[in-house]
């Protein structure tokens, strides 16, 4: 297990440096101010969406809206930006983020949490608005505000995430873990239509060419798969820009816990 744990992205002492709540520019705590406001806004999105829904008789929409990528995609950013918030507040007032203190298999699921949402909204966002999107605005503010909060705004938070913070760029060990993802989500996909007579995205009902469903499937793997690429050079790009060129090595919080392992991983880090 010891063996297994760096390989993806959960060496142990975790997140010695404090990577993941802290920021190279953000103080500790404006840094998790800001993921809390995320995350209120993105459950307030959510349920203001499902209150709308049922008081203009779709509530099917919000019961069925658990059968879209999209949805179970902002939802996981939602929960993010939370815990992701509570890791930074705890770090703020002990030194020492809750996340440090989890067992080695939730930090490794932390680990990937991440690299999830670095990458599948900006996976959402492309495939809407290059494949679903139709060419004509919305035609009402409602539905342009929803579709513009699921389907641009997720890509904005990603990238804050991506271009703010601290972090390491995620292990290729996580890449696996994303393509499951995918395929456990169109296994979900096959069961909405099953069960609710219909397909979440119209280019998953193999009635309009299984050359053409083959092709939109591999497609979509093959650009997530280049995305976490993409991703995965801007984060250590950021990191060697602001770590090595400028020598900023982050805003850590006053009660920083650091043991002489720690220190010795911060100084190692500071000489590449």
């Amino acid at each position: 297990m010891a063996r297994i744990l760096p390989i993806l992205g959960a060496s142990q002492p975790f997140d010695p440096s404090h990577r993941y709540t802290t920021s190279w520019i953000l103080p500790p705590l404006l840094l998790a101010i800001c993921r809390a406001v995320f995350a209120i806004y993105i459950f307030t999105a959510i349920f203001f969406i499902f209150g709308w829904n049922g008081a203009h008789g779709n509530a099917e929409q919000s019961r069925y809206s658990f059968s879209f990528f999209t949805s179970l995609g902002y939802w996981g950013l939602g929960f993010y930006f939370l815990f992701s918030s509570l890791h930074t507040f705890s770090y703020l007032g002990t030194g020492k983020s809750w996340l440090q203190r989890w067992p080695a298999a939730l930090q490794v699921a932390h680990a990937v949490f991440y690299t999830s949402i670095v990458t599948f909204p900006i996976l959402v966002t492309g495939v809407f608005w290059a494949i679903l999107y139709s060419g004509t605005w919305f035609p009402t503010s409602f539905q342009g505000w929803s579709n513009t909060s699921q389907h641009a705004l997720n890509t904005v938070l990603a990238a804050f995430e991506i271009f703010l913070t601290r972090t390491s760029p995620p292990s290729p060990a996580h890449l696996p873990f994303l393509v499951i993802l995918l395929a456990l989500y169109l296994a979900l996909a096959y069961l909405t239509h099953a069960t609710a007579g219909f397909y979440p995205y119209s280019f998953l009902d193999p009635k309009k060419g299984s050359g053409k469903l083959a092709g939109y499937i591999l497609g979509i793997l093959a650009a997530a798969c280049v995305i976490f690429g993409i991703v995965w050079g801007i984060i250590w790009i950021r990191r060697w820009l602001t770590e090595s060129k400028l020598g900023m090595h982050g805003k850590l919080a006053k009660k920083t816990v650091v043991r002489d392992e720690e220190m010795m991983e911060m100084a190692n880090e500071r000489m590449k």
